[in-house]
């Protein structure tokens, strides 16, 4: 895929977006089920009450820079990028394993072989909103003078892990890269970008010896449901004052992205957003089959009252019912088969859109999205989709790259709570050890995943590759493999594609 450093007549380069998706997640999981039985817990408190299915894992064979190397390396490839074609590569991330050297450094030894050093962007840091910073970041980039006519790849990753407890079910992990520049066929609205910050302490990370957070989970779902009510409004107000709309509502989106610590929150706030409309609606029409059914009750009620309302919640869910439906549960397939990702979470469910709705569907579509972070940090923007989905479009490229979706989650493997919970104490023994080596296994590894093979006495990180299987054979049905959406150039790639282990050991920068 060439890269166009031609601009446009106009101020900006055209249709700045995303071009195209790569995602990851764990060769294994655990059914929420078994862990409920597990745990001692009411059956249904995990998969009912969290709206959770399964949840991805990583073991000691995994970490940070593995999952980033894989992502970027599968990106890559899939889209046959050579690696000088990249001029910005930024990560986001809360997974933290070094105070000081960046995942972006390590990053650079896929780098090595073009000789692309001349590569801007580093590590971004707030919770699960350090992506949609580095995302920001990006676009930013390409809508600048600096910009040089280059890609720009964000990646963002995590692996979130809680103590034994409540906040367990609600972990997972994985990464997500995208690729982006102009003539995109996700584009994002200029001008319609609304942000919300203040401090809270309702998640935190103080002990960095830990990979376990610190979560006040009320006061979590507060600021969560409070940063969604500011940032609607704000985005509401630009859509206003652009001339886009005389009047703005949930019918202003086609589907509806959010974060995804857990899929009820997601049904809640839907309803939480059309709360808002029936708030702001002078004379909102509540009878039976009528948009705002059911809410006449809290018509006068102010938002800030309303965060743990059960009455209002569960009224406005109700009333949402048939948005959440068409504009966001088709968002959530790999939060409720993975979990929370963290940072890759807003955009797995942007995948999730796209490898659920047919191409039909999607075309010239709005896309809003949520992102949040805690501590606090959020924004809610949008994309609008292209209107070109022609058999070798960038959508229609972008949409088969990510309809095998359902298949590699299918082809995971599944774990028992017991071993599950194994795994989980044995990583929290060995967190941050120096002079270690992974015991995890590697068989049941996904083909092209990056895996730690050594950390030395200096806390040096060494990583070897899976192989690939060779794409142009078939796939046999056990075989955890990613499938390329139309057949690899018989051409020698720059990007030294490998079928052999490759060894990566992270040097230490003075």
């Amino acid at each position: 895929m060439p890269y166009n450093k031609e601009m446009s007549d106009t101020r900006w380069p055209k249709d700045v977006g995303i071009i195209a998706m790569e995602v990851y997640f764990p060769s294994q999981y655990v059914d929420q089920e078994d862990l409920e039985i597990c745990d001692g817990v009411s059956k249904g408190k995990y998969t009912i009450g969290l709206g959770q299915a399964k949840m991805g894992f990583c073991t000691d064979r995994e970490d940070i820079n593995s999952l980033c190397l894989t992502v970027v390396q599968r990106l890559m490839e899939r889209n046959q990028l050579s690696y000088d074609s990249i001029g910005r590569l930024e990560v986001g991330t809360e997974t933290i394993i070094d105070k000081s050297k960046s995942v972006k450094t390590v990053l650079m030894q896929l780098f090595q072989d073009s000789g692309n050093t001349s590569i801007e962007g580093v590590d971004t840091v707030n919770a699960c909103f350090g992506g949609t910073s580095a995302l920001f970041n990006a676009v930013n980039w390409i809508e600048s003078s600096s910009w040089d006519g280059r890609y720009a790849v964000v990646v963002t990753g995590d692996i979130a892990v809680y103590a034994k407890g409540n906040a367990r079910p609600t972990g997972g992990g994985g990464a997500l890269a995208m690729l982006l520049g102009p003539n995109a066929p996700l584009v994002f609205e200029r001008g319609l970008r609304a942000i919300h910050m203040q401090h809270a302490y309702d998640f935190f990370k103080p002990n960095l010896s830990s990979e376990y957070p610190v979560v006040d989970g009320k006061l979590s779902v507060q600021c969560y449901l409070d940063a969604l009510d500011k940032c609607y409004k704000r985005y509401c107000d630009k859509v206003l004052r652009n001339g886009l709309e005389d009047v703005v509502s949930l019918e202003h989106f086609d589907y509806i992205c959010f974060h995804t610590p857990f899929c009820k929150l997601v049904q809640k706030s839907v309803g939480r957003l059309m709360l808002n409309d029936f708030l702001q609606e002078s004379n909102p029409d509540t009878d039976e089959g009528c948009r705002y059914a059911g809410l006449d009750a809290f018509r006068g009620i102010k938002l800030e009252d309303t965060f743990h309302n059960k009455e209002v919640e569960k009224a406005c869910v109700k009333c949402s019912k048939e948005q959440f439906e068409k504009k966001t549960k088709p968002s959530l397939l790999l939060a409720n088969n993975v979990g929370n990702m963290y940072t890759p979470s807003l955009y797995g469910g942007l995948a999730s859109v796209i490898a659920s709705a047919s191409l039909a569907d999607l075309v010239n579509k709005r896309i809003g999205l949520f992102s949040y972070g805690s501590g606090l940090a959020a924004s809610m923007f949008s994309l609008r989709v292209s209107s070109d989905a022609s058999v070798g479009s960038r959508l229609y490229k972008l949409k088969a790259s990510l309809d095998d979706l359902n298949k590699r989650l299918d082809q995971r493997k599944c774990v028992s709570a017991k071993e599950f919970t194994a795994l989980m104490d044995h990583r929290e023994r060995t967190h941050h050890l120096c002079d270690y080596t992974p015991q995890g296994s590697i068989e049941d590894l996904f083909p092209g995943t990056y895996y730690l093979t050594q950390v030395d006495h200096m806390h040096r990180r060494q990583y070897q590759r899976k192989p690939l299987v060779d794409f142009e054979q078939t796939p046999s049905p056990e075989c955890n493999t990613y499938l390329l959406s139309s057949p690899p150039s018989k051409k020698p790639v720059r990007n030294h594609i490998k079928n052999t282990m490759v060894s990566v050991v992270n040097e230490v920068v003075n």
